[in-house]
């Protein structure tokens, strides 16, 4: 069709196609022939009876009658041996070939029905025709999938009676010529829109098919794809976790070095490096700590333990902890009182909430920072609103992935690693809060976090027990860490601390050392992955089988491994993340030591059992 006619052509079929839909229309026209020539077969076979039970059938009958039936009796077996030679490509068109051939010796024996095969006047000739005509009107079904077999029986089975009626003498068989003159062009054109909507039929059913097959490919593609891009983030966590191993471990050690300078006596500029050095590496903790919330989160090793509490203090907290941030900036941070009460983890709310704040002090660089509550029915909402620089709708959702950052493609580390918000909505998800993000350019951002109102008012709060750190510093520490600096590290600050230190590199090594020494260890401080594929775990377990007593023990680990954290989280023990700060080790040892030592005290005080 050329261009302008304003018509629009049909998509060009490809010869495949073609091919599968000569080969459709070929299948379908061996279905259905058997039954129409077995019923034609019949027919003729009933006729003859009844022509000559009438005495009108000519000499002709019967020969005619027996030819009708071989060409059925072709039919079926062309039928039979198409079905078993299940042609491919363009064989089809032989079989079509042959079953127009004999569509139309067929045609012929019918159209000569009408005018040969009675000899009783035009009463019996109508009979014979309407036979004939019934005939070629049930050839549109069974051969009307391919044209030129319907065509092949029904022209020559039509057309003959119509041309001799037409020159007949009788009127009334003149006005039959003009009737099946309107049957031949209706019934033929029927055949034709019948094998048009065949071949569109079978058309779509191909291209629906190969849309599928197409829809199948790029899902399989996209699988591919998913699979690749899993992999790739099973690679980056892992390389992850390595590499937050191995700069935790000097950064432990450094931390360790910093802290047992406390102790020593040196001059004021001495002291002031040494405190500018712990403000570093306090800093550096702060970005691996970050890295192992995710890790954490990932493995699922976090549990929430929710509680009715008061959120009110949390918020004051919170502007109080980043009031001097805010205020060195020239920005005005303020909470509004809040006396609800929250059904959900304090610890963990609190963190994503400090998370926020944080955000909001760090982005800020002028107006104010509003952290406050509004009801909602059943719940409450906890928003901090911020007069930043806002946040495009577009990049609305980045924020929240990891390592994300907005304005700062220079990476600078006083700003963060992009994992604040990406911790946020994990920790939001594992309570089941809702987190919202309203933000415009220019004008500021509101996070706002959605957290069920407590249906009872919290218990009164236990009195503290004593502080377990305060006890005075004594006993004996074993050491296991396959890093030679952090040995030295742990032997100078913990000997600094009052405590007996034996520091050594494997299990083996400490049993060797131990069966040396005649004081049983009140603690083993011990690292989570050792060298030779050695555990942590298992070297506590096996000196705590040395002495038949249940030792205190902390883990300490630099790994960030989901897998690797579930199973530390698993054991029972205390586990602290690489670089440990000084004063949580202490307060930990001391608390853990100091505990071991009352249990025994009341064990002592128990009356023995005869």
């Amino acid at each position: 069709m050329r261009v302008g006619q304003g018509k629009l052509a049909k998509p060009a079929q490809s010869g495949e196609t073609l091919q599968r839909i000569g080969s459709a229309q070929t299948e379908a026209l061996f279905k259905a022939v058997p039954v129409g020539v077995g019923a034609a077969a019949v027919a003729s076979i009933l006729l003859l009876a009844i022509l000559r039970r009438l005495g009108s059938a000519s000499w002709g009958g019967p020969p005619w009658s027996l030819f009708v039936v071989a060409c059925a009796l072709a039919h079926i077996l062309l039928a039979r041996a198409y079905a078993r030679a299940s042609p491919k490509g363009d064989e089809w068109r032989k079989w079509a070939l042959w079953c127009s051939a004999i569509s139309l010796a067929e045609g012929v024996a019918w159209g000569w029905a009408p005018i040969g095969l009675a000899t009783g006047g035009l009463e019996v000739e109508l009979v014979v025709l309407a036979v004939t005509l019934a005939i070629a009107e049930g050839a549109v079904v069974a051969f009307g999938a391919y044209l030129p077999a319907f065509y092949a029986l029904f022209f020559p089975a039509t057309v003959p009676y119509a041309l001799v009626s037409a020159l007949a003498s009788d009127p009334l068989e003149r006005l039959t010529s003009l009737l099946m003159l309107v049957f031949i062009c209706a019934i033929a054109g029927l055949g034709y829109m019948t094998n048009r909507s065949f071949i569109q039929i079978v058309g779509l059913r191909i291209r629906t098919e190969e849309m599928a097959l197409d829809l199948q490919k790029q899902k399989d593609i996209a699988e591919r794809e998913r699979e690749i891009a899993e992999t790739a983030n099973v690679a980056k966590s892992a390389f992850l976790a390595a590499a937050s191993h191995d700069l935790r471990q000097p950064i432990h050690a450094l931390s360790m070095f910093v802290g047992a300078l406390g102790s020593v006596p040196m001059a004021p500029e001495g002291r002031r490096i040494v405190e500018q050095i712990e403000a570093s590496t306090l800093a550096m903790d702060g970005l691996f700590s970050a890295l192992l919330d995710v890790s954490r989160l990932d493995a699922g090793v976090v549990s929430v333990e929710k509680r009715a509490f008061a959120i009110g203090p949390v918020l004051e907290r919170l502007c109080r902890d980043h009031q001097e941030d805010a205020r060195a900036k020239g920005v005005s941070l303020v909470s509004k009182r809040c006396s609800a009460i929250v059904w959900t983890d304090p610890v963990l709310i609190e963190r994503v909430l400090r998370n926020l704040v944080s955000n909001a002090a760090r982005y800020t660089e002028r107006g104010r920072i509003v952290i406050g509550c509004r009801r909602r029915g059943a719940a409450v909402a906890i928003q901090v609103l911020d007069t930043g620089p806002g946040i495009p709708l577009d990049q609305q959702e980045r924020v929240f992935q990891e390592y994300y950052q907005l304005g700062n493609p220079e990476r600078d580390r006083t700003r963060g690693l992009g994992l604040g918000l990406a911790i946020v909505r994990r920790l939001a998800n594992l309570l089941d809060c809702r987190l919202t993000l309203h933000s415009r350019p220019g004008r500021g951002s509101l996070f706002e976090v959605t957290v069920p109102l407590a249906r009872h008012p919290p218990p009164a709060a236990a009195p503290e027990p004593a502080n377990g750190a305060a006890a005075s510093a004594r006993g004996l520490v074993v050491v296991v860490d396959d890093e030679p600096a952090i040995r030295d590290a742990a032997l100078s600050l913990l000997t600094g601390w009052g405590y007996q230190v034996i520091a050594v590199g494997s299990g083996d090594e400490a049993i060797q050392r131990l069966s040396a020494s005649p004081e049983k260890p009140a603690l083993i401080l011990c690292d989570y992955r050792l060298r030779g594929g050695e555990s942590g775990l298992a070297v506590a377990d096996r000196i705590r089988s040395e002495y038949n007593e249940t030792i205190p023990a902390i883990l300490v680990t630099g790994d960030t491994a989901p897998d690797r954290l579930a199973e530390a989280e698993a054991s029972g023990l205390l586990l602290m993340h690489k670089p440990v700060s000084n004063g949580k080790l202490r307060a930990a040892i001391a608390n853990l030591t100091s505990v071991a030592t009352a249990d025994k005290e009341v064990e002592a005080e128990l009356p023995t059992v005869k």
